[in-house]
């Protein structure tokens, strides 16, 4: 489906709501927008989309926190707040 034929009129969802959840029980996985006066103010999509959407959203946060303890940790080397391997193992003997 083409881009400009996904957007869509408030109209049209309400005359074919039922049309386009079949669409998406079909397959279609493209999402609807929806606009009104012109202007875009919603956006439609299939629940596999949805939860496609979300894991991806999930994944990047999940990376985008692994990426900043890297930082972290390459800010603690620059400074030199290491510890040897020595040092490290006898802190765990410690406890």
């Amino acid at each position: 489906m083409e881009a400009t034929e996904r957007i869509k009129p408030i109209s049209y969802l309400k005359a074919h709501t039922t049309d386009i959840v079949s669409g998406f029980d079909g397959g279609q996985h493209d999402p609807i927008i929806i606009t009104q006066n012109g202007e875009a103010k919603m956006v439609v999509l299939s629940m596999h989309a949805y939860q496609e959407n979300k894991r991806h959203l999930r994944q990047l946060r999940e990376q985008h926190a692994f990426m900043k303890l890297i930082a972290m940790g390459n800010a603690e080397i620059a400074r030199g707040d290491v510890l040897t391997e020595e040092a490290f193992l006898a802190r765990l003997d410690q406890d």
